[in-house]
């Protein structure tokens, strides 16, 4: 399963609040310091102090497998991509979402060793299916590094050929989007393909097949 990376957010949010009170009128000297109530300046934690709290809490920790499981606790739809018009390739791909709607773009993250990214960079075009609830066995399938490829790779399978880029769409799924690749960006052992919408149509009125914590489920 294509899980691609979250990105990072910014952790080190500022934690301090002014608890002090504004110091009374001026009597003479200034001689009180921030002990609780404000009876001077109030102190501050020292500057490199603070950086190094900071960057603590954005250090990445624990393991890949640590990792996986941490990223895998936030729910995506699920869906398949498929380009290559004469040899079409397919992948279950969750790291799927929208970009822009002015231009229209999308984007999806694809493993450098899987087979229908040699296929997107060939053609330059890719599609996507968006599974509905009874679709597992379709995520599954194209999720299966067992699987048949090649011209057995959509044996059994009900498709038809996109009107954009000729490449099959799953029949029976919520959506397709059909896009031209705009640009490819690094995502370590990913790349970020950035898709150019040539076409869209909703499909099924079913309830979406999600992706949660290693599974498929259907919303409740």
């Amino acid at each position: 399963m294509e899980t691609g990376m979250i990105p990072a957010t910014d952790t080190g949010a500022r934690t301090g609040t002014a608890t002090g009170s504004r110091p009374g009128p001026a009597t003479g000297t200034a001689t009180g310091t921030a002990t609780g109530t404000a009876t001077g300046t109030p102190t501050r934690a020292p500057a490199a102090r603070t950086s190094a709290a900071r960057a603590a809490a954005a250090r990445p920790t624990g393991s890949s497998g640590e990792l996986r499981s941490v990223l895998g606790r936030f729910a995506t739809g699920v869906t398949v991509l498929t380009a290559g018009r004469h040899e079409p390739r397919a992948m279950t791909a969750n790291s799927f979402t929208s970009v822009s709607l002015a231009p229209p773009l999308v984007l999806v993250c694809v493993a450098r060793s899987a087979a229908v990214h040699a296929a997107v960079l060939a053609e330059g075009s890719f599609a996507v299916s968006v599974l509905a609830a009874g679709q597992q066995h379709l995520a599954r399938r194209f999720a299966d590094p067992g699987r048949p490829r090649g011209p057995r790779e959509f044996d059994g399978v009900d498709t038809f050929r996109g009107p954009h880029t000729d490449v099959p769409l799953l029949a029976g799924a919520l959506a397709w989007i059909e896009c031209a690749l705009t640009a490819v960006h690094d995502g370590g052992d990913h790349s970020i393909l950035l898709g150019s919408v040539l076409g869209s149509a909703p499909g099924n009125p079913a309830e979406p097949l999600l992706y949660f914590r290693g599974g498929f489920a259907g919303t409740p």
